[in-house]
């Protein structure tokens, strides 16, 4: 298991990996996967160990990927760079073909997914809720933001080149 980045086309979710690596050069070549992707919205705090949970978003998709090239290729680089950062497409150069070579980029289709997610407080069990000492520990979830910080422009940046405005602007 490893991270990628990703992006959703359609009814495909896209991502991308070095074509050197091994589990890149075996998804191509048609071995079955299972992608996932789970958001950590927050903790649920339940009077009792075993009741207390997460709040969370996730998806796992099951299936065999398909190799991209082509313009097809350069599409789903696109859709994934803009999934992450909308704007930055347009700006920045697109991949040189020493650099495609490099890369595997792949889609595996929707057909076979799952979505589970968890939202609200604890589910106490009901003596929980009525025992004199437990009832009286406090029980809730706490929510988790995700923010940014402000942007650090790298040593080779002109002192005269400004952020640009959606890095300033970007929210999930």
């Amino acid at each position: 298991m490893i991270p990628v980045a990703y992006a959703r086309r359609g009814n495909e979710v896209l991502f991308h990996g070095s074509s050197a690596s091994r589990l890149f050069t075996t998804l191509a070549a048609g071995q079955p996967t299972c992608l996932t992707v789970t958001l950590l919205d927050g903790l649920v705090l339940a009077r009792s160990a075993f009741e207390s949970s997460m709040n969370y978003r996730s998806a796992m998709v099951i299936g065999v990927a398909r190799r991209l090239e082509g313009d097809d290729e350069l599409d789903a680089l696109r859709v994934i760079t803009e999934h992450l950062i909308p704007g930055r497409w347009s700006e920045i150069r697109h991949p040189a073909p020493k650099e495609r070579a490099a890369t595997i980029t792949l889609s595996l289709t929707l057909d076979e997914c799952s979505v589970k997610m968890r939202s609200g407080g604890p589910d106490d069990v009901p003596s929980d809720l009525t025992d004199p000492v437990y009832s009286r520990v406090w029980a809730g979830h706490v929510p988790l933001h995700e923010s940014f910080g402000q942007p650090i422009s790298d040593d080779h940046s002109h002192a005269e080149t400004a952020v640009p405005q959606y890095v300033l602007d970007w929210r999930r």
